[in-house]
């Protein structure tokens, strides 16, 4: 399974466009509260009900833990020390985990990101303890999957759905998308 948690003041399209292209991918994929509630607020003032709370779930059952940024989502989630145990015992066990935007800092904080390169929104990267600071769109480093923000919320899916599938296997998505279309 798939987890993407949910914190109060996450990134709408950081969250929703990554679970979309992965449940179109067929992968495996559940929201989770952090916040104990059921609906989260996003940074936009959206509520989204996730599909488990935090307390509800197995962390080793987690294929794969992913953060969607936004602020305060990235803060907030960087705040839940269950979460962040969790990232560090998923990781230091040898299995994936991605962020997006401002949440890389929660990888930097715990020290994952040391020697790896990465990417995150512009002004986060002193956040990023260790890293190797790429600016790119999307950075994968091993089991290690980052995206620079926003714009980046598809391209970050795919990446995913490529981890998991092999490489070019969001090829077929891209098209049925129209992704292909919008990069000319």
């Amino acid at each position: 399974m798939i987890y993407v948690f949910l914190a109060t003041g996450f990134e709408d399209i950081e969250a929703l466009a990554p679970v979309d292209i992965m449940r179109r991918a067929g992968l495996p994929v559940e929201t989770v509260s952090v916040t104990g509630a059921e609906i989260v607020e996003s940074a936009h003032a959206v509520g989204i009900k996730a599909d488990r709370l935090l307390s509800e779930i197995d962390f080793g059952k987690a294929d794969m833990i992913v953060l969607p940024g936004g602020m305060p989502g990235s803060t907030n989630l960087d705040a839940c020390a269950p979460l962040t145990k969790a990232i560090a015992a998923h990781y230091a066990a040898g299995k994936p985990v991605a962020a997006i935007c401002a949440a890389p800092l929660v990888f930097g904080h715990l020290g994952i990101l040391q020697g790896k390169k990465a990417t995150c929104y512009p002004g986060v990267e002193g956040e990023l303890k260790g890293a190797i600071y790429t600016a790119a769109i999307v950075e994968q480093d091993g089991n290690i999957i980052t995206g620079k923000g926003p714009a980046a919320a598809f391209e970050f899916g795919y990446t995913i759905v490529d981890f998991f599938k092999g490489a070019g296997a969001s090829n077929p998505l891209r098209q049925g998308m129209i992704y292909k279309e919008l990069l000319g």
